[in-house]
């Protein structure tokens, strides 16, 4: 297998009120009002420029606190195993993670969010906007998740994921 070595930097922290990886919500849909902000470091402050002017941006950030790989898993949603690339779970092959969450403000370096179903102090490796003329999809498989009901998906989601 052909694997190359690639190496990222942090370019700020993710605060959350989330402080156990098993009470944090499993997506930023369950953590409707979950508050938190990034703080930027200071030499990335320029890279933020027009940056107000989007609703929601992704963040991709570095899951520190996941378990060893897996490349099958059960997600919390469903009581059946899935390979991993099926799933949203943290414990990855590249413990990279994605969330789309609503910005509510900036002032200096700080960006104020909501939304939030990351772990408080996750490294942040990027920022990009989310914009429905490039984002929006008319999704028409959503694989196993369509065989989750809602009901137990927002009982389930507000309370955290298990990997």
């Amino acid at each position: 297998m052909n694997k190359c070595e690639i190496l990222y930097g942090a370019i700020g922290i993710i605060h959350s009120e989330h402080k156990e990886e098993g009470k944090t919500p499993i997506q930023p849909v369950y953590a409707k009002g979950s508050k938190g902000y990034v703080e930027l470091f200071p030499e990335f402050l320029d890279g933020l420029r027009d940056l107000n002017e989007f609703s929601h941006i992704y963040l991709i950030y570095h899951f520190h606190k996941a378990q060893q790989a897996k490349l099958v898993v059960k997600p919390y949603l469903q009581d059946v195993d899935h390979g991993v690339f099926a799933t949203r779970a943290p414990c990855r092959p590249n413990p990279i993670g994605l969330s789309v969450v609503e910005l509510l403000g900036i002032e200096d370096n700080v960006l104020h969010l909501d939304g939030v179903d990351i772990l408080d102090g996750t490294p942040l490796l990027d920022i990009k906007p989310y914009t429905t003329k490039f984002d929006l999809r008319n999704v028409t498989k959503n694989g196993w998740q369509d065989e989750v009901d809602g009901h137990t998906a927002r009982k389930k989601g507000k309370r955290g994921y298990k990997s």
